[in-house]
Formats: structure tokens, C-alpha cells, sequence
């Protein structure tokens, strides 16, 4: 099947994107306005259409129309008009339009650009067309804002997700509240032309943005006695409640007294079909509403009469209720009261500790007077010494005490960890002797016997190899000869083999040896207390003091 080949380049895109590139910014929309010839000279929906629609975009024309709507169209050729021609050509050209290479950049930021940009062009329109007084200038101003809506509406009808871009547009939002009958009307028919292509567009968008609708419209309806802009209102209200449900609850509940002005300002105005059908479905709704605001009544009843119930019952409990809070509360103040006074007791009774501590001490440093006065005074140095020899002694007993347990606590993990290693080491010792006596035991083992089928197997292989390769002859005291010297080279083999087995046992056995005596010297360094590792633990001494015995202290005499 045969390729079809890709259409050329047409010539006059080319040689026009080289005149845009090359020209000043007044004459680049005049320029722009050859693509309304060039889109008119080929089939509409044609692939020569698709394929030069396709070159305006990759030739950066199509940025170009979206750029210019924003200049000021008083000094170029053509006015106004011409931005309203340019606006078309934008809404043609993004028609049918399949873009290949990046495909976000054209539907994610060139087309929201586009319409903010036309919603802007025809915002400037309107102003223009309400501050202009002449007719003619009038006429033209409103045919260039018809014609930049119908682009609007001819690109929301292709690309369905710049609904929301238009509804959230604040230039949107201006046209819509302007009180100008000819542009009010153009606008709401480019609202109702959105609601008809995207009706769920109203529940997506915020619920600020959907009130401010709602707001102009009924205001509409309510100021204006127009039938044009009445007709235009209705319709809309219409397409909204008729979308969807919830929108139809808000706007009763919203504007109440709303289907009253319709019936009493709006009948007999030439659209009673229209609004007919709104006025039933807000009767119905009003219906629905007043028919759960009667349930809720009834809920609201009825929740007032269980809260009375469930009050006049806590009402009948309330004396015990009374009683037992009074019970507690007095159960509590007996309690602080029980504590205050245990406290008060613990305080004399520190207090009177306190007292005999210091009358002891008192008669202890009177008696200590006494004995000064009853010892003969060469006496009185020698007593002190030995005073202060067995107080000195009290309180380094004390504190070895204390420094010995403080040692003993954080060295007892490292000796429960020596022990578990002196218990793992000496059960792998006996589990790694009863291995090697399993294998001197079971050096030689009997081959596997063969079965009867596998016997033939192999005797047949080894007559096919007899067969194929015949040997030598030899003689018979040959043959004993090569068996001699087989059975000695064997002999040798075993005796080496047994030499370098003794050898590796002998070898593990001082490894062994070497690494029990490494860590009985590492225990004897860490614990200098202690030689047996299995022995039970004596008092820990310091390795940097000397233990002395009381009354055998040989610096006694220097403290």
C-alpha cells in the first residue's frame, strides 16, 4: 500500500511569516489579514485547509494574530474593524487545526491566551461603542464586538474546556453587567450559546464566580422592562436550572419572591413558553422546599420534645446527684485534710531528728572536752593522730566500697560477655574433637553397589573400549612390576596425606591454646581482682591503688 506524501509548504505562508518577521508592528495586522484570503481560497475541512492551518501555527502566524489583538487599532489601517477581522481569522485557524509537536503548548496556553485576549478586544469594543455618539461609528463598533463574540463562541463550540476560561474571565464578568441593551444581549447569547455546548461548566467553576451570574441576571430581570434583555435573562435561567437540580435549589433559596416578579412583570411579554416552563419548575422546587421545611419543623419538634423529656429526668436526679457530690466533696476535703496533717507530723518529726542530731553532736564534742582534759597533755597529740588515722581509714573504706561497686556494675556486662565466650569457646573445642574422631573413623567408605542393569552398562562400555582400542601386550613380570611401583607411590601418598592431617590438628590446637591464653591475659588486665575466669567474682580493686588493711596503712602517718 502506497505512502501518500506529505503536502508542501504553501508559498504565501511563507513568504507572509517573512514579511511579519520583517515589518513594524502597525503593518503586522494588515499582513495578518492575506490568512483570511488564504484560508477562503481552499475547501473548508480539506486537507489543503488542515495543512495550512497546521503551517500558520508552526510559522508562529497564529501567536501572532493572539499578540496583536492587544494593540491600539486608532493609527493602524482599517481601525477597529480590523482587530475584529484579525479575531476571526484567530477562531478559523484554530478550527480543525492538528498540532503534532507539543500539543500542551497550543491547547494549554495558546488557546486560554486567545480567549483572554478576544474577551479583552471586545471588553475595548464595548466601552468604545457606549462612548461613541455618532450612528455610523456606532454600528460599526457593534458589528466588530458580534464579530469577536462569534469567534469566542466558534472556539468554545471546538474546544469545549475554554468554558471554564471564559466564565472565570473578569472582562466576561464586566460585558455581562453592562446596563448597554445591544451588547448586553450579544453577551448573554454568548453565555447561552456556552450553556448549550458545556451545561456542567456552571458546577465546576467557584461558587463566587456562579453567584455573580446569578446576580446579573435576576437584576436584569428585575430593573429592565426590555423584553429583548427579559426574553435573553429567562432563557438563561432557564438552561441553568434545567442542567441541573442543585442549581435550581440555589436559585430558589438564593432569591426568594423570584417566580412572583416573573408571573406579575413578565407575562404576556412574547416568551410565555419560556416563562412557563421556569415558573414550574420554581413552583416545584418551592413545593419540595416548603415540603422539607415542613419535615424539618416536625425533626425540630420533636427533638424539643426529647431534650424537655431527658431534662425533666436529670431534673428528678438531681438531689442524688446533689447528695453525691456533697458525699465526694466532703471525701475529698477529708483526704487534703488527712494529707496536711501527715505532712505536719513529718515535719515535727524531722524537726525532733534534727534536734537530737545536734544534741548529740553537742555531747559528743563535751565529751571529746572531757577526755582533752582528763589526757596528759604529751598525750594529746598521739590521741588526735590516731583519730584522725581511723577516720581517715573510715572514709577511704567508704569510698573504695563505693568506687569498687560503681566499677563492678559497669564492668559486669563485659564479664558476662568473657563468660558466654569462655562457655561458647570450650563447647565449638568439644564439638570440633568429636568431628575429627568421626573422621579418622570414617576415612574409608565402601563404594555404592551397583545394580545388575548398570553392571552390564558399564561392562559393555568397557568392551566397546577394549574393542576400539586394543593394548599393548605386556609381560607378566611387567605387569608386577608397574603394580610394585602403583602400590608404593600409593603407600606414600597415604603417609603424606596422614603427616599433613596430624600436622593441621597440631596447628588448630595451638591456635586454640594461643587465643584461650589471650583472653585470660585480656580478663586478668581488665579484672586484676580475679585469676580463675570461672571462679567466683572477688572485690575489684583499682589497678593503680594499693589495697590497704585497716590499721596497716603505710601512709597512715603522712594524711
Amino acid at each position: 500500500m502506497c505512502e501518500m506524501k506529505p503536502l508542501p509548504v504553501d508559498p504565501r505562508i511563507l513568504s507572509l511569516a517573512t514579511h511579519v518577521t520583517e515589518s513594524s508592528d502597525q503593518d503586522v495586522p494588515g499582513l495578518l489579514l492575506k490568512l483570511k484570503d488564504i484560508l477562503s481560497s481552499v475547501p473548508s475541512g480539506s486537507n489543503e485547509s488542515q495543512k495550512i492551518k497546521q503551517d500558520v501555527y508552526y510559522y508562529n502566524l497564529l501567536q501572532y494574530c493572539v499578540f496583536v489583538l492587544k494593540q491600539d487599532y486608532t493609527k493602524v489601517s482599517g481601525g477597529w474593524a480590523t482587530a475584529a477581522d484579525i479575531a476571526e481569522v484567530l477562531s478559523l485557524c484554530c478550527m480543525d487545526v492538528e498540532v503534532k509537536e507539543d500539543p500542551e503548548e497550543f491547547y494549554n496556553k495558546l488557546l486560554p491566551s486567545a480567549v483572554d485576549n478576544l474577551l479583552f478586544l471586545g471588553k475595548r469594543l464595548q466601552a468604545r461603542f457606549v462612548r461613541t455618539l455618532k450612528e455610523e461609528e456606532r454600528n460599526s463598533f457593534l458589528n466588530s464586538f458580534r464579530t469577536v463574540t462569534d469567534a469566542i463562541c466558534r472556539l468554545c463550540g471546538r474546544h469545549i474546556q475554554l468554558t471554564g476560561n471564559v466564565f472565570q474571565n473578569k472582562h466576561f464578568q464586566q460585558l455581562l453587567m453592562t446596563d448597554d441593551v445591544e451588547t448586553s444581549t450579544i453577551t448573554m447569547s454568548v453565555l447561552q450559546n456556552i450553556l448549550k455546548v458545556n451545561s456542567a461548566i456552571l458546577l465546576q467553576v467557584a461558587e463566587k464566580t456562579l453567584h455573580c451570574i446569578l446576580d446579573e441576571l435576576v437584576y436584569k430581570i428585575s430593573s429592565t422592562s426590555n423584553p429583548v434583555i427579559g426574553n435573553a435573562a429567562v432563557t438563561l435561567l432557564l438552561l441553568i436550572t434545567e442542567s441541573d437540580a442543585q442549581l435550581l435549589t440555589t436559585l430558589v433559596t438564593r432569591y426568594k419572591g423570584l417566580q412572583t416578579l416573573l408571573s406579575k412583570q413578565w407575562t404576556g411579554k412574547g416568551f410565555d413558553r419560556n416563562l412557563n416552563r421556569l415558573l414550574d419548575l420554581l413552583y416545584s422546587e418551592n413545593f419540595k422546599s416548603g415540603k422539607t421545611q415542613r419535615l424539618h419543623q416536625a425533626a425540630c419538634l420533636i427533638q424539643a420534645a426529647w431534650r424537655g423529656f431527658q431534662t425533666r429526668r436529670r431534673l428528678k436526679q438531681l438531689p442524688k446527684a446533689v447528695t453525691t457530690l456533697q458525699r465526694n466533696f466532703r471525701a475529698k476535703r477529708e483526704r487534703e485534710l488527712q494529707s496536711l496533717k501527715k505532712q505536719k507530723e513529718e515535719e515535727s518529726l524531722r524537726q525532733h531528728l534534727q534536734l537530737q542530731r545536734q544534741r548529740a553532736i553537742r555531747q559528743f564534742h563535751e565529751r571529746q572536752l572531757t577526755l582533752l582534759e582528763i589526757v596528759h597533755a604529751g598525750q594529746v597529740d598521739k590521741h588526735m593522730h590516731e583519730m584522725e588515722v581511723r577516720a581517715a581509714l573510715t572514709v577511704q573504706r567508704y569510698w573504695r566500697a563505693f568506687k569498687a561497686r560503681k566499677n563492678f556494675h559497669q564492668q559486669k556486662k563485659s564479664l558476662q560477655q568473657y563468660k558466654a565466650a569462655v562457655v561458647l569457646q570450650r563447647v565449638v573445642l568439644k564439638f570440633l574433637e568429636k568431628r575429627r574422631k568421626k573422621k579418622v573413623y570414617s576415612l574409608w567408605k565402601q563404594p555404592p553397589s551397583l545394580s545388575d542393569e548398570k553392571r552390564l552398562v558399564l561392562q559393555k562400555k568397557v568392551d566397546d573400549y577394549t574393542k576400539f582400542h586394543p593394548a599393548s601386550e605386556m609381560s607378566e613380570e611387567m605387569s608386577r612390576e608397574l603394580h610394585h611401583q602403583a602400590q608404593t607411590k600409593l603407600a606414600q601418598y597415604l603417609l603424606k596425606r596422614n603427616q599433613g592431617r596430624k600436622a593441621e590438628q597440631h596447628r588448630k590446637a595451638l591456635l586454640a591454646q594461643v587465643r584461650t591464653d589471650v583472653d585470660h591475659l585480656m580478663y586478668v588486665y581488665l579484672f586484676p581482682g580475679r585469676t580463675d575466669p570461672e571462679a567466683e567474682a572477688p572485690i575489684l580493686w583499682p589497678s593503680h591503688e594499693k589495697r590497704r588493711l585497716p590499721g596497716k596503712d603505710p601512709d597512715a602517718g603522712k594524711e
